[in-house]
């Protein structure tokens, strides 16, 4: 059973910066796709962050472009995302997820979309104060 757990949310100032972790049990975590995805209270689950299996394609949101980085520690089985200049509209519930599709069978159009990805974490919530 693949397990996916998130820690590091926290309230936050505007402008201060958190690092998200998320521990991948159960499976082999060097074979997913991992995601970082949010959702505000009343709002949809958007796309925030994807990094591929090695680690060296990453993807962003535009709204987080240039703030926050994704990255993968495989020995380790953890994504992180750090996440910079951070903003009141960064308020969310923070998921990661994994998806297991093979790198022969994938298809760019999965990064962004949360029904693509095969498990998720229970969330970690980062709240930015103004």
């Amino acid at each position: 059973q693949v397990q996916l757990v998130e820690s590091g949310g926290a309230l936050v100032q505007a402008g201060g910066s958190l690092r998200l972790s998320c521990v991948v049990s159960g499976g082999r975590f060097s074979n997913y796709v991992m995601g970082w995805f949010r959702q505000a209270l009343g709002k949809e689950r958007e796309f925030v962050a994807a990094i591929k299996w090695s680690g060296d394609n990453k993807y962003y949101a535009d709204s987080v472009k240039g703030r926050f980085t994704i990255s993968r520690d495989n020995a380790k089985n953890t994504v992180y995302l750090q996440m910079n200049s951070l903003k009141p509209e960064d308020t969310a519930v923070h998921y990661c997820a994994a998806d297991r599709t093979s790198s022969l069978d994938y298809s760019d159009y999965r990064l962004r979309t949360p029904v693509a990805y095969d498990y998720w974490g229970q969330g970690t919530q980062v709240t930015v104060s103004s």
